[in-house]
């Protein structure tokens, strides 16, 4: 059997196609915790974390990322997390790394870990400490021989250099990807800037993930090409955004919208959306293309799909779902049949079926970000007093 081909063969040769969102697809399924949003379900509920990576493998991703957003020590113990103290950091990362190796290994797929922005920097204490926070999953990763490591979800280039930093010492290759848009990071440096200081950093793949659409996403990675063109950089691009419409979100992202985070469902984006977004992201240069908070498997199949003759197959998913409603023929109900056809769902403009609701929100843009009391982080529990003086903030 001929070696499996590593991450940058495969950017080099075609498309990667990555994973979805977990921590909102197993909170919905009863194993995450809204608000630490942290992975300690590879522990304590490692048969839902494993059908998940198998739904997202036979949708076609390529890449098994190992379910460890927000699993360094400080975040597992923020704000009244016991997961720290129950499992450990080692413990939940390593268990997150043989999940997605074991699955990985029934098809094609590579293995990924992964890391996020810390409680530590956010605090304010320093590069020194930040960087062992990410060196404590780092060594699980490296123990566990992942092909490659991920430097996801940073709202801050200083805090993603670090972290770039840190990786690249791995040997292994680094992707990193911030949640930002089109605006850039929240103190301010561009989108453009971003890209080329996390490739100068020592990054081999740079782009976006989370905290916007896929639209917004590629406005941003359109800036990032633009400046790592002018700069002579030559790295590939992955871009992993949200499955939830964000035209009205601020700088923050969705999290600033009201919505945030148990009233989105009504800006789902279709199969359709995730059609044009993966044409639209291959045609930038984009070629390590998935997704984020949102998408489950059939907005990856839609994906695999749509790139289908670039990457010369069809993922197993597919053998249930025939293109462009293909399966509606054998609809009962004529109208039904009637819209067995591309023309029809790719120019669909779906209803919310809620009359009463605006098609748009106000975002909060409360502008905290790093360096503000209010983002400094503790281990006990947020007291009730807390909560009522954040509200008055609000109001």
């Amino acid at each position: 059997m001929a070696p499996k081909k590593g991450l940058m063969q495969r950017l080099d040769e075609g498309v990667v196609i990555g994973d979805g969102g977990f921590v909102f697809a197993l909170e919905k399924r009863g194993y995450v915790k809204a608000g630490p949003w942290t992975p300690e379900a590879v522990i304590e509920h490692p048969e839902a974390v494993r059908q998940l990576h198998r739904e997202f493998l036979r949708a076609g991703s390529d890449v098994m990322q190992a379910f460890t957003f927000y699993a360094s020590d400080d975040k597992l113990a923020n704000r009244g997390n016991e997961s720290s103290a129950k499992h450990t950091c080692r413990g939940i990362n390593d268990a997150a790394c043989r999940l997605a190796r074991e699955v990985a290994e029934e098809g094609d797929g590579l293995m990924a870990g992964g890391l996020s922005q810390t409680p530590t920097y956010l605090s304010g204490l320093g590069k020194e400490k930040t960087q062992k926070e990410f060196q404590n999953q780092i060594d699980v990763f490296v123990e566990n021989k992942v092909d490659f490591l991920i430097a996801e979800y940073f709202e801050h280039i200083e805090e993603m250099e670090w972290a770039v930093e840190a990786c690249v010492k791995s040997g292994l290759p680094v992707v990193a990807s911030m949640c930002i848009g089109p605006d850039g990071d929240m103190h301010g440096v561009t989108a453009g800037e971003c890209g080329v200081r996390m490739a100068k950093a020592g990054a081999h793949v740079v782009g976006i993930n989370c905290h916007f659409d896929p639209f917004v996403t590629l406005d941003g990675m359109r800036k990032i090409k633009t400046a790592l063109d002018a700069e002579g950089l030559k790295v590939h691009m992955i871009a992993q955004p949200l499955a939830f419409h964000t035209p009205d979100a601020g700088k923050q992202g969705f999290i600033d919208l009201p919505e945030f985070p148990f009233g989105l469902e009504p800006r789902i984006c279709t199969r359709w959306d995730m059609h044009r977004y993966a044409r639209e992201a291959y045609d930038i240069g984009i070629r390590f293309i998935g997704g984020c908070c949102g998408f489950e498997p059939y907005h990856i199949r839609a994906v695999a799909e749509e790139l289908e003759k670039e990457r010369g197959c069809l993922p197993k998913g597919s053998e249930k779902h025939e293109q462009w409603a293909g399966g509606l023929k054998m609809h009962t109900k004529p109208w039904v049949r009637a819209r067995a056809g591309r023309d029809y769902w790719e120019n669909i403009k779906p209803s919310s079926g809620r009359p009463y609701c605006a098609a748009m929100s106000k975002p909060d843009a409360w502008g905290v970000t790093a360096g503000h009391s209010d983002l400094k982080q503790k281990t006990m529990h947020t007291t009730d007093d807390e909560i009522k003086a954040l509200q008055q903030k609000k109001k």
